[in-house]
């Protein structure tokens, strides 16, 4: 009989231990993933934020070099700007392409916070061999403006497009004012001109303005129209911005001429 009690007992006990153990596994797994899903978090912000930084510097390189690259003034006029840095290539059997960048637009306190984007379009990336190129989009009126701001359009239908003017004379040039609501750019293996972009179509990127705004999501119309607060991580992108297309009309030119007169001037 003491013998059963005893069995019994230690069965008990063995089942207890095993609940408890049970228990501890459950919390540590817990924490395990969400260890990983902060790690997986944390890495998807940091991929995003290096996405804006090569932006920017896309940007700065095109304007490194005056005489080809954006005109002032059609920068200087641009209402908003959307840049898609090295993403954009072909897929296997198809004319389509496919990018990630980000757009901002101008505010009355200057340029919005950055939002996310993503590019697809069709066979137009034949043109440059099916290779990685970098794009720039300036969108140049209110009417492209409110088609940006719908988080979704496609460029030839919900808003006109065309090559955009390169060179510092072509911004004397007003004809490109007539013909489209967009001006896109493309650079590849160094060389930069305007390209057509029709058929492609340009939407907000949800899952990584999820990430960007630490899992808060914010509409295109919202970030775009100043009302979101720009992440720290983006401040630099937005300096860059600010740099080559001030709110200023003309504001540009002026501190594009002043530093090459600086460093004349040092020589």
């Amino acid at each position: 009989m003491g013998g059963w009690k005893k069995m019994k007992f230690n069965r008990s006990a063995v089942g207890k231990c095993l609940i408890v153990a049970s228990a501890f596994m459950l919390v540590f797994a817990t924490l395990g993933w969400a260890a990983n899903d902060d790690k997986e978090s944390s890495k998807d912000q940091s991929d995003i934020v290096k996405r804006i930084d090569k932006a920017g510097d896309v940007l700065t390189e095109i304007m490194g070099t005056p005489d080809k690259a954006i005109p002032d003034k059609v920068l200087s006029d641009a209402r908003c700007i959307a840049i898609i840095p090295s993403m954009v290539k072909i897929a296997v059997g198809f004319g389509g392409s496919h990018g990630k960048g980000v757009a901002v637009c101008r505010t009355n306190r200057g340029w919005s916070a950055p939002a996310p984007v993503t590019i697809t379009g069709g066979s137009w990336g034949l043109q440059l061999g099916g290779q990685a190129i970098d794009l720039v989009l300036l969108v140049m009126n209110q009417k492209g403006m409110d088609s940006l701001l719908s988080s979704k359009f496609k460029l030839g239908a919900d808003a006109s497009a065309a090559a955009g003017p390169v060179g510092r004379d072509a911004g004397a040039d007003t004809d490109w004012k007539m013909k489209a609501e967009v001006l896109s750019y493309s650079r590849a293996r160094g060389l930069f001109a305007g390209i057509d972009l029709n058929g492609s179509a340009l939407t907000q990127d949800k899952d990584e303005t999820r990430v960007l705004y630490g899992g808060k999501f914010y509409p295109f119309k919202d970030i775009l129209a100043g009302n979101v607060k720009a992440p720290a991580d983006t401040h630099q992108f937005l300096a860059t911005v600010a740099k080559y297309a001030p709110n200023t009309p003309g504001q540009a030119r002026n501190e594009s001429e002043r530093t090459t007169t600086t460093t004349a001037s040092k020589h």
